[in-house]
Parts: C-alpha cells; structure tokens; sequence
C-alpha cells in the first residue's frame, strides 16, 4: 500500500511501504529569530516559549544599504522572524519591511525548511480596497513581497481587515485576537458596574461585538452595544449621531489601533456627554502619532488601554506611566508558534 507524506513547502514525498506512517514524518528543529527593532517583543515571545532568541546580524552602510543574515545554521529548522512593521525615530516602516524581506529570503537560501513570518503589527493593512479612482491595495501588494521571497506562512495580531488580510495572501495567514487580554484586564475594573462596549465607527462593530461577547461571558452578564457614525474623506471625519446607550454605564471603546487618536477622542467625548460613568479605550496596536499625546491627556479618557506590539516612543514616559497601560501580547505568539511547531 502506498502513503504520501509531505516534507517542506507541501512537496509530496511518495513512500512505498506497508508500515504505519508517523504523523510527522519529518521533524524540524525550531529557529527563533527577533529583529533588532523587535527586541522588546521577540525577546518576550521566546521567554514565554521557554527558549532563546537566535544569533544573527544587521550591518548598515553608510550609504543607507544594510546586509542582515543568520549566525547558526538554519537548514533544515522550523524558522520564526519576529518584527513588528511600524515606523519609529531610527527606522521608517519600509526600512523595517525592507530588512525584514531581505532576511526571509536569506534564510530560504541558508536552507530553512519552514519559513513563518511572525508580524505583530503589520503595516499597510489599512488600505485594503479601492475608495477612489486608480487606488493601490497595499494589503494585497505587501502579501505579494512577502510570498516572493519565499515564506510559507504569515502570523499577525488583530489585522485591520481580517477578510481583506485573508484574501491577500496565498499562504496560510493566522491571525491572533488581543480578545482574551482585553477580557481579563477589564473583568474586575468594571465589577459589577453596568458596562456598554462601544465601537467608535460602524466599521468596527464586528470587531467590538467580538469582545463585547467574551466579555458577557466572563462577567455573567451582557453589557450593551453601541456605536458611533463616522465618516472619513481627505483626512476629515465627520458624523455625530450615537446608536446605543451608554448612560449611566461604564464605556468600553474598542478598536484596533490608535494613530493621532481623534477617533477615540470624538467616541470618548460623545460617552462622556451621554452620561457614562467612565470611559476606556482599549486598542490592539498604539502607534501614537503626531498630536495623539494631547488625546491621551484629555480628560474625557479614564485610561487608555494597548498591547505591547507597539512602543509607545513618541510618547513622553510620564504620560505612559500615567495614563497608558500595556499588556503583554507575547505569550499569544509564543503559544501560537509552538503549537504549529508542533502540529506543522
């Protein structure tokens, strides 16, 4: 009786025998490695996985080139590039994508047998559809970079648009939720307090129902949806009606990332004149713009709530310490990507 197995890339490896096949014919050594720019994240991944981060090195030129390669062996291993794609005051976001690709296709040189882009925050994930005439799709362009330097998986948390993310990509695309750490920081602040999970535009309301639902689990009881009108053209927003209520109640606004955060500001200050009790937003990824520090500090907020798939760089520490809190999303890659070592 013939069994086909598959070894690297799905390539079938035909087997011409009566024995009972493993359910992994082959075993892959696992390779970890972090960024420079991704230390803070990639190093916490690999202490939640119980392991070390692998060597390599990044040189740059003075002419702006940089070369970026493996220090121990890769053939044959089960590999993990860690970097989150954000800009910040030593590397624009296409440095970072830059180096990143680079680094994935000298690893498929080296030999990698498995190749996983692991993608905190990725960047260019909001322009995922056409709005005006001629529009790039820069979701669908950046899957395309990545597929072409040979990866065989991506893995990202809390993407903008999860079926455009879907769709862009050829290969297998995981996608990890900051659900659960959002459940279980806001469980026992709000108590026993009545609650109302907002999503700051109509858009987000899917995204927002998500956690409004692990939460009524968690707190035994349904707190209510609400949403915000908006509209956005050129940069500007506009839009003020409120469907929901959130009187009386402690308002959740929950979203997938802060830029300059007028987003939140407009949800929080229409919570706020509605008669909420408190209010937090709780957002995946805080890039924190030009001008978001002024919204941080607004009084309208109680605390402003992200994971850590993002430095906050661009805010003054005082102003984190005060009214920032960062959970940690680490121990959800480092759960995810062993069970994939695991189960391939």
């Amino acid at each position: 009786m013939f069994r086909i197995a598959f070894g690297p890339r799905g390539n079938p490896l035909p087997l011409a025998t009566d024995k009972p096949m493993a359910m992994d014919a082959v075993s892959y050594e696992l390779r970890l490695f972090s960024l420079d720019s991704s230390r803070f994240f990639g190093d916490r991944v690999a202490e939640h996985m119980g392991i070390s981060a692998a060597h390599h090195e990044e040189r740059s030129f003075e002419d702006g080139e940089h070369k970026i390669r493996p220090l121990v062996s890769v053939h044959g291993c089960d590999v993990y590039v860690v970097a989150s794609l954000f800009s910040d005051d030593r590397e624009s976001v296409n440095d970072k994508l830059c180096r990143m690709l680079f680094f994935l296709a000298a690893l498929r040189d080296a030999g990698a047998a498995r190749l996983t882009a692991v993608v905190p925050y990725l960047a260019y994930a909001r322009k995922d559809r056409r709005t005006k005439a001629h529009d790039p799709v820069t979701t669908r362009y950046v899957a395309q970079l990545f597929e072409a330097v040979g990866i065989d998986r991506v893995m990202v948390l809390d993407v903008h648009n999860l079926a455009a993310y879907q769709n862009a990509f050829r290969a297998p695309a995981e996608h990890l939720e900051a659900v659960s750490l959002f459940v279980d920081h806001f469980t026992p602040l709000v108590g026993s307090a009545d609650v109302a999970v907002v999503s700051p535009d109509a858009g987000g309301v899917k995204r927002a129902d998500r956690f409004r639902q692990a939460l009524a689990e968690a707190l035994g009881r349904q707190p209510s949806a609400v949403f915000l009108e908006k509209r956005r053209s050129e940069g500007v927003v506009s839009g003020s009606a409120v469907v929901g209520d959130v009187e009386r109640r402690v308002a959740l606004i929950v979203d997938d990332l802060i830029s300059t955060g007028t987003t939140l500001a407009r949800a929080a200050g229409a919570c706020r004149e509605r008669g909420a009790t408190a209010v937090y937003a709780a957002a995946t990824h805080g890039l924190f713009m030009s001008g978001a520090e002024r919204v941080l500090a607004a009084p309208a907020f109680d605390r402003i709530v992200v994971t850590n798939s993002v430095l906050p760089s661009r805010l003054p520490p005082e102003l984190v310490a005060e009214r920032l809190t960062i959970l940690d999303a680490a121990k959800l890659f480092a759960d995810a990507i062993l069970e994939l070592h695991r189960t391939g």
